[in-house]
């Protein structure tokens, strides 16, 4: 098979889907690995890296997708991307439909086979399904929603001038964490770490019940509800959204309202935003511009966190993908999703029709018997 790795092009993304070692392991199983030119750099892999293992370099995107038959990316098609697809590609990658009804009518017209990182299922050790190529993802932006929510915090950056952590003789600044899988976790433990008062917030009591027993003493729990929610803004210097549906749009927990309630100069990290946010005021935005105001209070929403750490993100997200596209380069779409049911799920449309409900529920769409 012919396995295409492009340059992304989404603003300031410098992941790249596909390692050298990948490459190395396709090249070993008898594929052929076309990697565009640059494709590493912004992770820290040249060219060099890639033609040492037996890749071949080609100078333009459209060879790329010209060429390939299963495609590995890392950020969802850009408007630029959509017109070179083919009909019956694979194309892998993350693309988060629910939040994009222009993306999602594009792939279905370009016939595409859509297998979405975010969607694949997996399954724990206690048999509880989960999301293994999201997971590396979530602890990235959930870690990486501390450190970007401190530095807005900052006064020059339009934040309140409070220092989470504080200082002997100083209170802690207070975070707000509505979301308790896996980004809501990592952006506790981060805050904790810091020195922070923390509160996480959670529908399910046995999360609850977990967290209570793993977080450090200055994390509380809090079952999430709309007077939970909006009491607990009123006394948060930052906020983090870590709501998560799996394949669906994001549902709006804070409301344009609330921030009336917020201290002036407080913070919203809105990590759900790749599904559409779960704050009424979100718009997605880039790490050239991360941020904006609205009713006094800072709101950040940058549409590919982790990418702003690329090294460290690319090697946590190849190293959950790559199995994944090992099989399927040699055993296929169809096959796989014949063989291993989590994988069926990853499929988001086919020739043209959609398979995932969350989406065509989104959208409008009418979703296709799988």
């Amino acid at each position: 098979m012919k396995v295409g790795v492009l340059r992304e092009v989404k603003s300031d993304e410098y992941r790249v889907g596909l390692l050298p070692v990948g490459a190395e392991l396709l090249v070993r199983d008898g594929h052929t690995v076309l990697v565009e030119t640059a494709a590493g750099e912004g992770t820290g892999f040249d060219n060099d890296r890639y033609l040492a293992v037996g890749a071949k370099i080609v100078e333009t995107a459209e060879e790329v997708w010209g060429e390939s038959e299963l495609i590995v990316k890392v950020k969802e098609p850009q408007p630029t991307e959509i017109p070179l697809m083919r009909k019956g590609q694979d194309v892998f990658t993350y693309f988060h439909f629910a939040a994009d009804e222009a993306l999602t009518r594009g792939c279905l017209e370009q016939g595409i086979t859509a297998i979405a990182y975010e969607t694949l299922e997996g399954r724990s050790e206690h048999g509880r399904p989960t999301l293994p190529l999201l997971t590396p993802m979530s602890e990235v932006a959930g870690r990486l929603s501390i450190q970007e929510g401190a530095k807005y915090l900052e006064r020059p950056q339009q934040g309140r001038g409070v220092l989470l952590g504080g200082v002997p003789g100083v209170e802690p600044g207070e975070v707000l964490i509505i979301g308790g899988g896996v980004v809501g976790t990592n952006a506790a433990l981060m805050a904790a770490g810091l020195g922070a008062y923390v509160t996480i917030m959670d529908l399910d009591l046995d999360r609850l019940r977990y967290l209570s027993e793993i977080m450090p003493p200055n994390v509380t729990t809090i079952y999430s509800d709309p007077h939970a929610i909006r009491d607990g803004l009123t006394r948060a210097d930052l906020v983090v959204g870590a709501v998560l549906i799996p394949g669906a749009k994001a549902p709006h927990l804070i409301t344009r309202s609330d921030l009336s309630t917020m201290k002036n100069g407080s913070v919203i990290v809105d990590v759900a935003v790749d599904q559409g946010g779960c704050v009424e005021t979100t718009r997605a935005t880039t790490h050239a511009e991360p941020t904006y105001v609205v009713d006094g209070v800072v709101h950040y929403c940058v549409a590919n966190m982790p990418g702003a750490v690329s090294r460290t993100s690319t090697q946590a997200l190849t190293n959950a993908t790559l199995p994944w596209v090992v099989r399927l380069a040699n055993k296929g779409s169809e096959r796989l999703a014949a063989a291993d049911e989590g994988f069926r799920l990853a499929i988001n449309m086919r020739d043209g029709r959609l398979l995932t409900p969350a989406v065509g529920e989104a959208h409008g769409i009418e979703v296709a018997a799988s």
